[in-house]
């Protein structure tokens, strides 16, 4: 791919700014996922055509380094050339039955053997499907109905987890969109991360009919939230206590902070995990696992149903081997995690030196420009009028062929792709963008 870096003289989105007005007359919003709208920044959606490593191409002709990498799965680049062509080669023999294929047996044993804490794993379409499902399993399992989740988390557009905190502080979940019935979310006890004494009130309370404790072990669909490992171990032990199982949604986390995700970083081991993208290579796949015990609750052994025609199709299969395979290649997550740490430490020296109010959280290869020296660990801790800083620096990066994610709240991603010469071409752009934000 030439690459043809944009600059604020040059930078324009004459084309992008055509189709996005097409668009809006065939697409609610003019797009099938409310983020790509834009609402967050400045002007139109950039729609891109072309992608390859840690480049994209915009239909203007622009190219960009790219730090969403399809909000996370990319974790080798766009097009990597194992994952082509394992793609090509199976699409050219077919690219769905509806059954069985080798490639499930191929990448099940891959990840049964190189992942210790998951012994069974059923193959779905995306992670909303993997924690719909995982809840499902935990209520069968159980024979409850409740579910604890935390405040800042994010668990897919499930109707029951698609909820936000009420007027106290430990409190039944309150429907964030239309069309969820408020007996759904009364199925849901929201509680704030990293706030033992809010855990145990909830647990008090309602534990005798809560199937499972939800959380993102890295919390990182509303910034980049880290948590101690005592807390995690804590949800570990209450769960334990009163016999909930705990589910890791590792969407985000699986395979992106080493191979067995938050899971094996932290040394925690979960009841259910559900995963993402980046188990099929990017394309639309997810997963949920566990032990055999619980595992084999579901359909056809179990009485837990749970079906999908295009589960384990097998182009997402290959896609997901062929990734796999590269991730277990030996020093392949500890040359990620230090081209992100060089990456962040670069930006952080930056803000230091200018006196800059910003600091940028990072684990494995996922970081966050966040407008604060204070350590988050809440969603209640974000300041959200800081976003209009990012709001201006998402514009200047644009401008200077950068991309990323159009929230402030979303994070970044680097992946194998990107070279030192990118990070460092990058890092020169986001700075001067920050130079903007902050100095005006």
């Amino acid at each position: 791919m030439k690459r043809n870096y944009p600059s604020p003289s040059t930078f324009t989105r004459t084309q992008s700014a055509a189709l996005f007005e097409t668009a809006k007359t065939y697409f609610p919003g003019g797009v099938h996922s409310p983020v790509r709208a834009f609402k967050s920044v400045q002007g139109p959606p950039v729609f891109f055509e072309q992608g390859q490593g840690c480049h994209m191409l915009d239909v203007d002709g622009q190219t960009y380094v790219d730090f969403c990498c399809s909000w996370g799965p990319l974790i080798l680049g766009h097009c990597h050339p194992a994952v082509l062509e394992k793609v090509q080669e199976t699409v050219a023999k077919g690219m769905s039955f509806g059954t069985p294929t080798p490639h499930d047996n191929r990448i099940g044993e891959l990840l049964l053997k190189n992942h210790r804490y998951i012994e069974m794993v059923r193959f779905v379409s995306s992670g909303t499907e993997a924690v719909m499902s995982a809840l499902r399993l935990a209520r069968g399992v159980t024979g409850r109905s409740k579910v604890l989740k935390f405040e800042g988390c994010y668990h897919g557009h499930v109707d029951s987890l698609l909820v936000q905190a009420g007027s106290g502080l430990v409190t039944f979940g309150i429907s964030s969109s239309a069309g969820i019935p408020e007996s759904f979310a009364n199925e849901t006890i929201v509680v704030p991360l990293n706030d033992p004494a809010a855990l145990a009130e909830a647990m008090q309370t309602w534990g005798a009919d809560i199937a499972c404790i939800i959380v993102e072990p890295i919390p990182a669909n509303n910034g980049l939230l880290l948590q101690d490992r005592s807390f995690l171990e804590l949800l570990r032990k209450t769960a334990d206590e009163y016999g909930a199982l705990l589910i890791f949604d590792e969407v985000i986390s699986g395979f992106r902070v080493g191979f067995e995700g938050a899971a094996g970083l932290y040394d925690i081991q979960p009841d259910i995990i559900t995963f993402g993208k980046i188990i099929g290579g990017g394309m639309p796949v997810g997963a949920y696992a566990g032990s055999k015990k619980i595992m084999e609750n579901v359909a056809p052994v179990g009485p837990v149903y749970q079906a999908g025609t295009l589960s384990a199709n097998p182009v997402a299969m290959a896609a997901g081997y062929a990734t796999l395979l590269e991730l277990l290649k030996p020093g392949f997550y500890e040359a990620l995690e230090s081209k992100t740490a060089w990456l962040c430490d670069t930006l952080q020296a930056h803000c230091d030196a200018n006196g800059y109010e910003a600091s940028f959280p990072h684990v494995g290869s996922i970081f966050w420009p966040t407008f604060t020296r204070k350590a988050q660990h809440r969603s209640d801790e974000i300041d959200g009028a800081k976003m209009s800083i990012f709001k201006t620096m998402h514009l200047a990066c644009l401008e200077r062929g950068v991309y990323f994610g159009p929230s402030g709240y979303e994070v970044g991603f680097v992946s194998a792709a990107h070279t030192r010469e990118d990070l460092e071409f990058a890092a020169t752009q986001i700075c001067a963008a920050l130079d903007l934000a902050f100095r005006g």
